[in-house]
């Protein structure tokens, strides 16, 4: 019974114990969750409140920036006003200035017009009063008025060229007097501006052997080497007995320069048959091909002539080996080409036509013994066939007078620069023996004219002195004698620069004092 009383009253205890854990408990977790909820609320409104602020920032951080905008364009505005108030009150100025303007031409007018009425009125007095002198003038002089109009317009017509005459005269004679000494003054500075070298005319090279024995081997068995030799190259072997030199003869320049530089690689080399003469020969024309396209690039870079068709370019490289009367074919055409583009330059023309015309006139000269034809010729129908102009190939054709009419003013300049760079002392050399038949020649066709009984050539040929009969030439006939001599001159002569013809007629009278 006690057991059992133990027992319920422990079990009471529990069940009251439990009850009071219970309670505990639920007290316990009432805190804890009136804690969280106190917890939450407070970083709710933590977090409420670093909203506000950062909504405040950024909607006072946009205030800001739309009152600078506001300000800004409020600042634009009234700059703008400005400038319309500005512009308005310059217009309203402007505006008063063409009313007073026009307030002033108005009155001008009123007094121009009354002005015009004034003379108008005078007008017709005066034509009244010039009526009444002309009446009056008829009846003194006894000539109509149409008599004495023309009485006077003869008279007035005959003074008028009387004076026309005179002053066409002067005004001639300023011209040609300026022409020739502003020509002068042009030629001068295009002169002194160019200077160039000028080799001999030669048609022979020599190539220099270290013995006399190396002669043999260039003949070679029966002459066989050097047939193969002047074969293959075109041109004319001489092996005399000059000591250590054989003579490479040719009128061509470019094959000349290949014999000799092939001969000189055959004797370096030692091996010399005829084979052997066949490859060196065309490895040096090859090579000498490439140098000539290198020397007229070269050329037309020098002048500032760009754009040059390739096969114009190989031909001016083969004016260096090209000589006429003792100057160098390419020199010339350098010199030339600098002539022309200082005479051009001097007369406001086209200076780069004036060189490109300048560096294609002779360039005939490089295929002239290829191609029939004059060199001029030849260099026109060139020029016409790598796509130039017509004034190009006029001014090419008539750099020599008679061929054809300058066409230009830039033909002229060619004509000119051509005759200062061939006639200049020390330009171009000659044989004697060809420069005396030139002479001879000279000679010859001026004592072919009736009335000539001897002429001499002065001056290197430059001059012809002629002496006519004097009871068979008058004196006008001597200028018109002059004349036919130059022309048939210039059609039959080949001759550098210009040859002055004078005509000397002289009459003596004679008699005896006894």
């Amino acid at each position: 019974m006690g057991v059992v009383i133990i027992a319920l009253v422990a079990l009471l205890l529990g069940y009251v114990l439990r009850l009071i854990y219970a309670k505990v408990n639920a007290r316990s977790a009432e805190q804890v969750s009136e804690r969280i909820i106190k917890e939450a609320k407070m970083i709710a409104e933590t977090k409420t409140k670093e909203a506000l602020l950062e909504a405040k920032v950024i909607v006072d951080k946009e205030r800001k920036d739309f009152d600078q905008e506001i300000k800004e364009r409020k600042h634009s505005i009234q700059h703008m006003e400005n400038r319309i108030g500005q512009r308005e009150e310059s217009l309203y100025k402007k505006i008063d200035t063409v009313e007073r303007r026009e307030r002033e031409l108005l009155g001008k007018e009123k007094d121009i017009f009354s002005k015009e009425q004034s003379l108008t009125s005078k007008f017709a007095e005066l034509e009244k009063i010039k009526e009444e002198e002309k009446a009056v003038i008829e009846k003194i002089s006894g000539f109509t008025r149409e008599e004495a109009k023309k009485l006077l317009m003869s008279k007035m017509e005959q003074e008028a060229k009387q004076d026309a005459a005179i002053l066409a005269q002067r005004l001639e004679q300023e011209v040609r007097e300026n022409a020739d000494k502003k020509s002068k003054e042009i030629l001068s500075v295009a002169i002194q501006r160019v200077a160039a070298d000028h080799a001999a005319d030669i048609t022979t090279s020599t190539v220099q052997i270290s013995n006399d024995e190396i002669k043999g081997r260039v003949i070679g068995r029966e002459g066989r080497n050097i047939r193969a030799f002047e074969q293959a190259t075109g041109v004319d072997l001489i092996v005399d007995d000059t000591p250590e030199a054989i003579t490479v003869s040719a009128f061509d320049g470019v094959r000349r320069q290949i014999a000799k530089i092939a001969l000189e690689r055959l004797i370096a080399d030692g091996r010399i048959h005829p084979a052997r003469i066949e490859e060196v020969v065309d490895k040096v024309r090859r090579e000498m091909d490439q140098h000539l396209k290198e020397v007229g690039e070269q050329v037309a870079i020098d002048v500032g002539v760009p754009g040059l068709n390739i096969e114009i370019v190989k031909l001016l490289g083969k004016l260096k080996y090209r000589t006429s009367y003792g100057q160098n074919q390419l020199q010339h055409t350098l010199e030339v080409t600098w002539l022309a583009g200082a005479i051009a330059g001097e007369l406001c023309l086209d200076v780069m036509f004036c060189k490109k015309a300048a560096l294609l006139h002779d360039l005939g000269k490089a295929v002239d013994h290829e191609v029939e034809g004059t060199h001029h010729q030849i260099s026109a129908d060139i020029a016409k066939k790598y796509g130039e102009s017509s004034k190009m190939v006029n001014a090419i054709l008539s750099h020599h007078e008679g061929i054809e009419a300058p066409a230009s003013p830039e033909a002229f300049v060619i004509a000119a620069a051509d005759a200062i760079s061939a006639a200049r002392p020390g330009a171009r050399r000659e044989s004697v023996e060809h420069y005396l038949k030139r002479l001879e020649r000279l000679e010859k066709v001026a004592k072919g004219f009736q009335g000539v009984s001897l002429a001499y050539a002065i001056q290197a040929g430059r001059e012809v002195r002629i002496l006519v009969e004097p009871e068979n030439v008058n004196d006008a006939q001597a200028q018109v004698l002059a004349h036919d001599i130059a022309k048939k001159v210039e059609l039959e002569l080949e001759y550098p620069g210009q040859i002055k013809i004078t005509v000397i007629r002289e009459t003596r009278a004679q008699d005896i004092a006894k």
